[in-house]
């Protein structure tokens, strides 16, 4: 059994409202809420506030890519509204990642609340080995993924996003201290069922088979906020998950 419950839950929607309404539903059955750009770009930097004074840990999602000064900045930002984690695009390179920490620790501390874990993204649960290629990346999703994660961990950066097909190597190459998160989790498909769709996601896994090879936690969006019982959803995909 998982001690911590691993289910981050997307809350892709847009205004504050509804998000609010959300996460107040899935109090208790979720681990932690995700703020994604749609609903920042709604909804602004208050959300994060909101979610947070009403006692949920929220990863704040807008994968910072950009040079180190305006990256440094922007993480300042987000610790000062109490994010539990940010995250930020490995490949913008070691400098930037660091920064990225440096600033977010040192606006937590003068804030007076916990600093925000530093995740890294790798390579995106959208990409296959033909758009990594397409933008000119010759290696395998597998080497560029590894490489991305040793340069996050140089940087001091608390984890990395990957898929759940990479997070078993993952898990072995960097120790048990690096945090994993997964997205791409889609929910078994019940026997006799045809297959649920995998929407825009090429690399996923079960919740059960993602948190077996290593994983964290699973971030989960349309399947529980589309469910028609968005709690029971969330429910059983943290049973699958061993919460």
């Amino acid at each position: 059994m998982a001690s911590v419950n691993p289910v981050i839950v997307a809350l892709d929607v847009d205004s504050p409202a509804k998000a609010l309404a959300l996460a107040g539903t899935l109090r208790g059955a979720v681990g932690a809420v995700k703020v994604g750009s749609q609903l920042f770009t709604a909804a602004g930097p208050d959300i994060v506030r909101r979610l947070t004074e009403a006692g949920h840990r929220v990863f704040l999602d807008l994968k910072y890519h950009d040079i180190p000064n305006t990256v440094a900045s922007a993480a300042a930002e987000a610790a000062k509204l109490g994010a539990w984690i940010i995250d930020v695009h490995a490949s913008g390179g070691l400098a930037m990642m660091k920064a990225a920490r440096e600033a977010a620790h040192a606006s937590a501390a003068k804030a007076g609340v916990p600093p925000p874990l530093i995740i890294a993204i790798t390579v995106l649960t959208s990409f296959d080995q033909n758009t990594l290629g397409s933008i000119g990346v010759p290696r395998q999703v597998i080497e560029q993924v590894d490489a991305l994660a040793w340069l996050a961990q140089e940087a001091g950066a608390d984890g990395v996003v990957a898929s759940p097909q990479e997070v078993g190597r993952l898990r072995a190459a960097r120790g048990d201290r690096f945090v994993l998160i997964t997205p791409g989790i889609r929910p078994a498909d019940p026997p006799g069922a045809a297959p649920r769709p995998r929407d825009d996601q090429a690399r996923t896994m079960t919740p059960a088979e993602a948190v077996a090879a290593g994983a964290n936690y699973i971030v989960v969006g349309r399947p529980i906020i589309a469910a028609p019982d968005p709690r029971a959803a969330a429910e059983q995909i943290a049973a699958a998950a061993g919460a």
